[in-house]
């Protein structure tokens, strides 16, 4: 997880210089890294950007001469674009050229989005706005499903985050109905075997539940972000110490809960981030919730650098970064002063390193039978 494949060939090389690894163990060790990368090529990358652009200008020409086109050939348009995009996406999937296929699908996406559009403007449907993007995110999530497409699945992610956003910037209250999606996103992603659909899904959570926590008024929203993202936190945290002490470990899992854990911080940091700098905090209780964030954000440091999580421990530092500069520049000229604060939270951030310093000592003397 931590090792680049081009560093780890070069440690190969040298491990069978230094006779720790036979020529055929390095040969085949250099092959297994060659068959284990992943993410599309440059080609591929490049046809996917060349489809969307190729679908834009298409559906640029049709908008700029729409009204001169008569209604039953615009429908045959719209369908013939949309089956023309799944046809083409069948051929490259049995060619074997599976990055353009999700291209076509990609498109046949867009294209019914399009179509939705479009046919009601044709023929003058008014209803509520949302619903439209509900059903152009549940075409993608179909798509995706039906055609194992996990590109249509993150554009359905995508536009159900836009749908229940809007839903609630018109209704100024929770959308509820959002989290049953989410949940079939997430089975979606699993049917697929796509494993970094995981983490669209707990961002899709994570941008839902911020916008309940700054929809309920007060600081009452901020907590239950805060309360939500710890909870979250704490949980995957001992999905992952759990399944570390079985004989029989489930990668898996802790490769979700690895996913989990990194948006419960950003939740959790969010929800303070908001009572210290968003709300009217006073000079003390900022001092108070500046200390407890910066421990929490160093504990969540240690830990990913303890169970070899590396986005908890760059979140993390990302987290301590903002945190520091926010209170530096909401702290200038104030009471509490930047100097003042600035020792503070140095004495508190060297007092948690003596802290972790000793329970790291502490458990390499139980590892080696020490009784001291």
């Amino acid at each position: 997880m931590w090792i680049s494949r081009r560093r780890l060939a070069k440690d190969v090389s040298a491990w069978r210089a230094a006779g720790w690894v036979t020529p055929e163990g390095e040969v085949h060790i250099q092959q297994a890294l060659l068959d284990r990368r992943t993410g599309p090529g440059l080609p591929a990358v490049l046809g996917i950007l060349g489809v969307v652009l190729l679908g834009f200008a298409a559906m640029s020409f049709v908008a700029a001469n729409w009204q001169d086109i008569p209604r039953l050939v615009r429908l045959l348009i719209i369908f013939a674009g949309l089956g023309g995009a799944y046809v083409t996406a069948a051929a490259l999937f049995s060619q074997g050229m599976d990055a353009f296929a999700h291209a076509a699908v990609l498109l046949g996406v867009a294209v019914f989005g399009a179509g939705i559009m479009l046919i009601a403007q044709m023929y003058h449907i008014e209803g509520h706005p949302p619903d439209a993007v509900f059903v152009w995110g549940m075409g993608a999530l179909g798509a995706g499903v039906l055609l194992r497409s996990n590109p249509a699945l993150a554009a359905a992610t995508l536009l159900f985050g836009l749908w229940s956003g809007w839903e609630m910037a018109l209704s100024s209250s929770p959308h509820w109905q959002l989290l049953p999606v989410a949940g079939a996103l997430g089975i979606a992603f699993a049917f697929n075997r796509w494993w970094p659909g995981l983490h669209l899904v707990a961002a899709l959570l994570t941008y839902w539940l911020a916008w309940v926590a700054f929809i309920i008024q007060g600081v009452q929203g901020r907590w239950i972000l805060v309360a939500a993202g710890l909870l979250v936190a704490v949980v995957s945290l001992s999905v992952i110490y759990l399944q570390r002490h079985r004989e029989q470990s489930n990668e898996l899992l802790i490769e979700g809960a690895g996913v989990t854990l990194g948006y419960g911080m950003i939740a959790a940091f969010a929800g303070l981030w908001a009572i210290q700098f968003l709300d009217r905090t006073g000079t003390d209780q900022l001092a108070v919730f500046g200390a407890l964030t910066l421990a929490l954000l160093v504990g969540a440091i240690h830990q990913g650098l303890h169970l070899g999580i590396k986005g908890a421990v760059w979140l993390g530092y990302a987290g301590f970064s903002a945190q520091i500069f926010t209170l530096y520049v909401r702290t200038v000229g104030s009471l509490l002063g930047s100097s003042v604060f600035f020792l503070v939270a140095g004495l508190i951030v060297i007092a948690l390193s003596a802290v972790a310093w000793r329970l790291h000592r502490a458990e390499g003397s139980k590892a080696f039978g020490d009784p001291s």
